[in-house]
């Protein structure tokens, strides 16, 4: 008889997984709020036609991306899909609470902090345990720095062209650039030093070989 594979299977974390839907389920709440009620949604004229369109585009990525290629070889990346969840959901809700207007530097966290994230799923996601501290920097720097110049392009182009916040655009941009680098960098190193202590060890199972099981005799 001949060995078989078998797919890499993990139990999730339950406060992971009850985590990750519940962003899900108030982010797709949120952006329908903000959609009918943009005042109650403090999105108007924040694009909130775009955010509706390309968050649960995001949310759901992950998700669509196992199911096609990954379904059958590997259990579902929780961690990394809450992560890039996250971003989505506390951008919405920080708009929802009003709190990008009434805290003087909650817009500079947000970029720190979800830029941090977005990179930290990336990398749990496309990048073996075992990399080193150096493929981890470039990995996080390749997507993160994109991500951030990205962003801001279409945080430009789709209001602050049209308000009065352009006439001080270019230094804001500027400090978000570089307080998303920052978040991307810290995100290398702590992503590394969790793997360095073992942890994380079954956050992409699909980056995993398959283990041979012998068949019956």
């Amino acid at each position: 008889m001949t060995d078989s594979e078998v797919a890499t299977r993990h139990v999730a974390p339950p406060v992971v997984r009850s985590l990750d839907l519940s962003a899900k389920a108030l982010l797709i709440l949120l952006l329908v709020t903000a959609l009918l009620f943009p005042d109650l949604g403090n999105m108007k004229e924040k694009a909130a036609g775009l955010r509706a369109v390309t968050y649960p585009l995001l949310a759901f990525t992950i998700p669509a991306l196992w199911y096609t290629f990954w379904r059958d070889r590997a259990s579902f990346p929780w961690v990394a899909d809450l992560l890039v969840t996250v971003t989505c959901f506390t951008d919405t809700l920080g708009n929802r609470m009003n709190l990008y207007d009434t805290i003087s530097w909650f817009d500079d966290w947000m970029h720190f902090m979800n830029t941090g994230l977005l990179t930290a799923g990336v990398i749990l996601l496309t990048l073996h345990r075992s990399a080193t501290l150096s493929a981890t920097l470039e990995r996080a720097l390749a997507f993160g720095v994109t991500a951030a110049v990205s962003w801001e392009m279409a945080e430009y182009f789709a209001f602050i062209s049209k308000s009065s916040e352009r006439r001080g655009a270019y230094t804001d941009t500027l400090g978000d650039l570089a307080l998303g680098t920052i978040g991307t960098i810290v995100a290398a190193f702590v992503v590394h030093g969790m793997w360095q202590r073992g942890r994380f060890a079954s956050a992409a199972p699909q980056l995993e070989p398959r283990v041979t099981a012998p068949a019956p005799a």
